[in-house]
């Protein structure tokens, strides 16, 4: 089952908040009150221990003091600017490799309601090229990392692997060998050059044009990424934001992080 972190943040910045609330506006002046009258009926002196029993807070409200504070700053930073996403498979390779740690630009393409996902800020729009985190759109609870290919309105073209948009070729040069099945390719999409994997068997051919509101998206490894070719757009109101960067390497729970891979996204 796939937790959905920004539903339980928000979630508990709401209980949390409520808990807040009733302390400042409800709880704290009826304690108050209570010592008040407390102290009256001692005729003015009252010890402090008892002062401070009459003063303590429930547990729920000492709670939410503590946490709303913290789960609401995390809920603002990681809905409307920044989110960390950790890459799960070797599609994006070999930009992302497994185990990456990213920073996602959350502001990048608007700001979007959590949770709801609704646009309230419009400004910048995804481009060939960008690196994109999104909603899985066959299973919405999922996030996956993928390269835009073409964009709303684009007429898309594959021939033979290479890239053709709007009847322009995506200029792609052989780097070298990974494998002695794999080859490296440089490749030229929009205004990014960066590195791509393909395997040495012959690709399908095929066109489509992108309608509104949804993007074609693939992986960096060519020939080992689940992606547009085979389950189709990626809608506008999927999109989670652009990855800008790694900040850190981590395989597995029992190796050691580290920042071979930091650096910016190309």
């Amino acid at each position: 089952m796939d937790l959905d972190f920004e539903l339980l943040l928000t979630v508990l910045v709401g209980v949390f908040g409520v808990g807040y609330a009733l302390d400042v506006w409800l709880w704290k002046p009826a304690r108050i009150k209570v010592l008040e009258l407390a102290i009256t009926r001692a005729g003015g002196e009252l010890p402090e221990a008892q002062q401070v029993d009459l003063m303590r807070e429930p547990m729920f409200a000492e709670y939410s003091r503590s946490f709303f504070p913290v789960l609401a700053f995390v809920l603002v930073l990681r809905s409307f600017f920044m989110e960390p996403y950790q890459i799960p498979s070797g599609s994006m390779l070999p930009t992302l490799t497994v185990g990456d740690f990213i920073v996602v630009n959350k502001f990048e393409y608007g700001v979007r309601l959590p949770v709801l996902g609704t646009k309230v800020l419009d400004y910048n729009d995804p481009k060939a090229g960008d690196v994109m985190v999104f909603k899985y759109p066959k299973n919405p609870a999922i996030k996956y990392i993928k390269r835009v290919v073409a964009v709303p309105g684009d007429t898309l073209e594959l021939r033979d692997k290479v890239i053709y948009i709007n009847g322009q070729q995506m200029a792609q040069t052989y780097v070298a060998d990974a494998s002695p099945t794999t080859e490296i390719y440089l490749e030229q999409l929009g205004d990014v050059e960066h590195l791509i994997w393909r395997n040495k068997n012959p690709g399908k051919n095929g066109s489509i044009t992108i309608p509104s509101g949804q993007y074609f998206t693939m992986g960096d490894n060519r020939d080992g990424s689940n992606d547009s070719r085979y389950w189709g757009f990626v809608p506008e109101a999927n999109i989670t934001g652009k990855a800008v960067a790694v900040w850190l390497h981590w395989d597995s729970f029992f190796s050691l992080p580290n920042f071979s891979t930091a650096g910016s996204i190309d």
